[in-house]
């Protein structure tokens, strides 16, 4: 009978990471941000709005308009019809993103599914310029599979993060690269900012609708071009099970490894604990930034510019925001820091349900107070959820964590979307996001974070 040989396991540390490949990690966010902030934030929910709107039946520019579409047979709303995209798009996600996570970790080549996901996004982007007229069905389509690249980019591109620094390091790593995706996606947004003002005309609606998608179009340039950077300055840093070697191709071997982390995933009970608060509120918080464009446009009655002059000063905002709560969570913890920001987003759902239509000053105000919490929850979210992952399973369970993070929540979206069909008030749908951020503050509370890293067999970092 053949012996078997079981493959020696590299127990070597890998190498320190250099200044250089951290700021290559960091370029990826200057990178990817683009498509979060002029894409997703700005100018796909009211463009592929107004597109289902003419497909509707609706003149262009209408202020009002009940019409319907019907994709695949299905009655919707014009106005439902992004938020349910978002949905739809993260269904999709919830079989897509924890694979890609356990193929990277088998994988020695993690850069490449990185690029590969990055570009094939950053071309469905661009591929934005085909959608004219009625064309609301491509224009779905082709965000179904940007959003989902986008999300699985993200998924390769987290995983690095344990691998980059020691628990101590890694909130201020992680603050870095977000505060650096602001600034990169605030500069995008200045120069759209720049081409809507100038080029617009107030008596041709058209004109607004053409500068919107090649707004969106630049973003997929944007994304392309700096994908180049971390791809370059990044080392391959394999995950544990890729020292294993391969027991088939890697597709296989990712389907196989999931499953044998699901029926093993009980054994941290605590990092599913956080998982599902860091769910509930993160939903909150990625509704509230995907849809704040269209809420600002139908409900506020805003301009597209005053839309873009807030979403530009959140931006600008959010890069100090994000290194002020990570100086913050040096002193007291990312725990308890991400918990005050959570407290603050429930005041800005409040104040945001209160503002006066027609009113762009109160609206920017509110910008600005997002801004400067907006950064900091999700980059110190991103950091403490590393301290909770066994390791060698970085890049499936943050696939687990991207399902609802970077504008691909579903429950949000959706319940935004059901409340404007039933009740056509975008106000009542934005008091729905409530009981996210409450529901959230509570569950987050209640992780007794200290034990949850030492359950995954972490060393906690010296403050929580």
């Amino acid at each position: 009978m053949a012996e078997t040989v079981t493959p020696a396991v590299d127990d070597t540390p890998p190498p320190a990471s250099t200044r250089r490949e951290r700021r290559g990690w960091y370029v990826y966010d200057w990178a990817n941000s683009a498509f979060q902030t002029t894409v997703i934030t700005v100018f796909l929910g009211p463009f592929l709005t107004t597109v289902a709107e003419v497909a509707a039946g609706c003149d262009l520019g209408a202020d009002d308009c009940d019409g319907v579409v019907h994709p695949l047979g299905i009655t919707v709303a014009a106005g439902s019809y992004f938020p349910y995209l978002i949905s739809l798009s993260v269904f999709l996600t919830v079989f897509v993103l924890p694979v890609i996570g356990a193929i990277a970790d088998r994988s020695a080549h993690k850069k490449r599914l990185l690029g590969g996901a990055a570009f094939t996004g950053a071309g469905a982007t661009m591929a934005m310029a085909f959608v004219t007229g009625d064309r609301y069905l491509l224009g779905g389509a082709l965000f179904l599979i940007a959003n989902i690249s986008f999300g699985a980019a993200l998924v390769v591109y987290n995983s690095f993060l344990p691998q980059l620094g020691t628990p101590d390091e890694r909130d201020r790593i992680s603050s870095r690269g977000w505060a650096l995706g602001y600034l990169g996606g605030g500069l995008l947004l200045a120069f759209n900012l720049v081409a809507v003002t100038v080029f617009s005309q107030d008596d041709n609606p058209q004109r607004t609708l053409d500068l919107a998608r090649w707004s969106i179009v630049s973003a997929g340039v944007w994304w392309a071009v700096f994908t180049l950077v971390p791809l370059r300055w990044l080392r391959e840093r394999p995950g544990a099970a890729a020292a294993l070697g391969p027991r088939g191709n890697v597709l296989t071997d990712g389907f196989r490894q999931l499953l044998h982390t699901l029926r093993e995933i009980k054994a941290y009970p605590l990092t599913l604990f956080f998982l599902l608060a860091f769910l509930v509120y993160n939903d909150g918080i990625q509704t509230v930034i995907t849809l704040s464009s269209q809420y600002g446009t139908e409900e506020l009655r805003l301009e597209q510019s005053t839309l873009i002059v807030t979403i530009l000063l959140v931006q600008f905002l959010a890069f100090g925001g994000a290194l002020s709560l990570g100086a913050l969570a040096a002193r007291i913890g990312a725990w308890k820091t991400i918990l005050l920001s959570l407290v603050l987003w429930t005041a800005v759902i409040i104040a945001a349900f209160r503002l006066p239509a027609e009113a762009p000053v109160p609206f920017m105000i509110l910008g600005a107070a997002i801004g400067l919490v907006l950064g900091g929850s999700q980059a110190l979210s991103r950091s403490l959820f590393s301290q909770l992952i066994p390791a060698g399973k970085e890049g499936e369970y943050y696939g687990f964590y991207e399902i609802s993070d970077k504008g691909t929540s579903w429950l949000g979206p959706l319940a935004f979307g059901l409340v404007f069909q039933l009740t056509s008030s975008y106000r009542v749908g934005l008091v729905s996001l409530l009981i996210f951020f409450v529901v959230g503050i509570l569950l987050l509370a209640a992780v007794p974070i200290r034990r949850a890293i030492v359950a995954a067999g972490n060393t906690p970092p010296r403050v929580l």
